[in-house]
């Protein structure tokens, strides 16, 4: 299996991937890639309210499971309204980091790491959590803290200061 997502990625690296109906192009950061994607509107609004923008266009590198929108909308009515909120950037800021690897993991790494971890890989977050990466069906799922799960839906979204794996739903620390 990780030399088909190692042929995933490799293809990835050949040419800019669209995402949201934008392309990603690998010469801009994760800031400046994300702004184009239709589909995270509400990611891009959320980092802009933590204060992460600068954090996000510095050097990294930086592993970022992205949430879409729909993602976001998935979770109960109010929930991003409220972490919106200037009073809970704290709490916006924590769950965000939880969505961000130090370091430059693309789909072969992490497959390499499940290999290695004999079928799960634990990634340690920037807020400090962790997150266990496993595959089923040859899809690479995420799962949180607190047991949600996030399939990776597009992989290998190569940026100058990382990679970024859009994922279908928000993951929570504990």
């Amino acid at each position: 299996m990780a030399a088909v997502m190692g042929a995933v990625s490799f293809a990835s690296m050949a040419a800019d991937v669209m995402v949201g109906g934008a392309p990603m192009m690998a010469s801009k950061d994760i800031i400046d890639n994300a702004v184009n994607s239709k589909d995270h509107t509400t990611l891009v609004a959320a980092v802009k309210a933590a204060g992460l923008v600068e954090t996000l266009k510095g050097p990294g590198p930086f592993t970022v499971f992205a949430p879409t929108n729909e993602a976001f909308a998935a979770l109960p009515a109010g929930t991003v309204d409220t972490l919106l909120k200037p009073e809970n950037k704290g709490m916006l800021t924590n769950i965000l980091t939880y969505h961000v690897v130090a370091g430059k993991f693309d789909a072969a790494a992490i497959s390499k790491m499940i290999y290695d971890g004999h079928g799960t890989a634990k990634l340690k977050t920037v807020s400090g959590g962790t997150l266990t990466a496993k595959t089923l069906g040859g899809k690479v799922m995420v799962t949180d803290e607190k047991g949600g799960t996030a399939d990776v839906t597009i992989a290998d979204v190569y940026q100058s200061n990382g990679v970024i794996h859009v994922v279908d739903k928000v993951l929570l620390p504990k």
